[in-house]
């Protein structure tokens, strides 16, 4: 579950604090289904990882648990859930780890989380070799992207547009002397501060669902030396009709921002002053009516994504993408050849079976054969039988590691009959 997916209401609810982090974790492992779990925690989202042995008993547990620590129901909570499989969930947590799925795109707090989700999997004993290979290379992607590409500053960048364009309309080239209102203490909200900030503005209001980040967002500006302060979200209508700006970003599924909300702030205000609404929510937090009001600029995401600035940006994610691309199929194709180890092993077993048996069946005929003989006629017999399994051996590898390479471990393990052979042979 992340902000692309549910409310803020249920992400809260579901949110998993770092002291239960552990125990929801290694609860998980403890049942039958799921051999291997680490969970992402983060303000916007909440994510399992899992290897396990049947997916849909599996994902039962996953959910049950999240529904018992969430106190929703499984309906509820299930229709705010994205499942991912395979292939599927390494592009996606390499996604993550690139900051692409992040509120404000490029971020690199995510890397962190996802390092300390892995180390807490680790030190518990949760993460066996499967997640150890997943989040390893989910680390190196997300390293790689934010050092081979500008991503980082995909997000600051609609920021800086919306607001550049906010003084614009407001006459200046600054914000100098401006009051402005920020809805959503979360990364953007907290670029939007920084911005204003430093583009002179006099005074900031922070509003958030919970207060305590609030706070914490204004007491940064108020250090960064900008008047600011926190105000309980209800009052936001009395707090708009102060303000030159007010930017929003919530990460909410829905209007946050009414029609109702901003005619009551233009009525206590004069009504020749200009309001800039910069609407960065995806989905938008406010009610598209609003930007027929007079006087009342709406500044949304999709417009501010076609500025020359904000389309450089896009061209950082297209590259980060590119790598996430080529570092997925990487990946991918070394789990495939991963896969087939055991089935190898199993192949070379049969010709130790092979070997073994023509020598005991050589011994009953020739009992009194020299040792010095019968180890010469051993080693002859198995590199007849290495020297036959080797091309197939290494043919078998190569195609493993396609996309259909599993149709090739079926055909190995039907003509060499490598179900009955014992693990112990291989």
């Amino acid at each position: 579950m992340s902000h692309h997916s549910a409310p803020v209401a249920l992400l809260e609810a579901a949110a998993v604090a770092e002291s239960d982090r552990d125990a929801l974790t290694e609860e998980l492992t403890t049942g039958a289904h799921v051999g291997e779990a680490m969970i992402v925690a983060t303000c916007n989202r909440v994510e399992v990882y899992a290897a396990v042995g049947a997916f849909h008993p599996a994902l039962d547990d996953v959910v049950g648990l999240l529904s018992r620590h969430s106190g929703l129901s499984l309906d509820e909570l299930s229709r705010h859930l994205y499942v991912r499989y395979s292939e599927s969930a390494a592009e996606h947590l390499f996604s993550v780890a690139s900051g692409l799925d992040s509120m404000v795109v490029g971020e690199q707090q995510i890397i962190g989380q996802i390092r300390t989700a892995y180390q807490s999997a680790s030190d518990i004993g949760t993460a066996g070799t499967t997640l150890h290979r997943l989040a390893q290379q989910a680390l190196h992607v997300g390293k790689r992207v934010h050092t081979e590409t500008g991503i980082d500053s995909a997000g600051a960048s609609v920021v800086s547009v919306a607001l550049d364009r906010a003084a614009q309309i407001l006459d200046g080239d600054t914000l100098d002397g401006r009051r402005a209102v920020v809805l959503g203490a979360g990364a953007m909200g907290g670029l939007a501060v920084a911005h204003l900030s430093r583009n002179g503005i006099e005074h900031i209001e922070v509003t958030n669902r919970t207060p305590e980040r609030a706070e914490r967002l204004s007491e940064i500006a108020r250090d960064a030396g900008t008047e600011a302060e926190a105000f309980p979200i209800d009052e936001l209508a009395d707090r708009v009709a102060g303000a030159d700006i007010l930017f929003t970003c919530t990460g909410a599924v829905g209007t946050v921002v009414t029609l109702g909300d901003v005619h009551t702030a233009l009525s206590r205000r004069d009504a020749e002053r200009p309001l800039v609404i910069c609407d960065l929510g995806m989905p938008r937090d406010v009610d598209p009516a609003v930007a027929g009001l007079p006087g009342v600029t709406v500044l949304g995401i999709e417009a501010l994504k076609a500025d020359p600035e904000t389309s450089a940006a896009a061209a950082d994610a297209d590259a980060a993408r590119t790598i996430v691309d080529a570092e997925l199929d990487a990946y991918m194709q070394a789990e495939r050849m991963a896969g087939v180890g055991p089935l190898i092993g199993r192949l070379r077993g049969r010709g130790g079976q092979v070997v073994a048996a023509e020598m005991r069946r050589l011994e009953a005929r020739l009992p009194d054969l020299d040792p010095k003989d019968r180890d010469e006629v051993a080693n002859t017999v198995r590199r007849v039988v290495d020297k036959l399994l080797h091309p197939p051996t290494v043919r078998f590898k190569e195609l493993a590691a396609r996309p259909d390479g599993e149709n090739y471990a079926e055909v190995v393990r039907t003509l060499f009959d490598l179900d009955s052979v014992d693990e112990e042979a291989s």
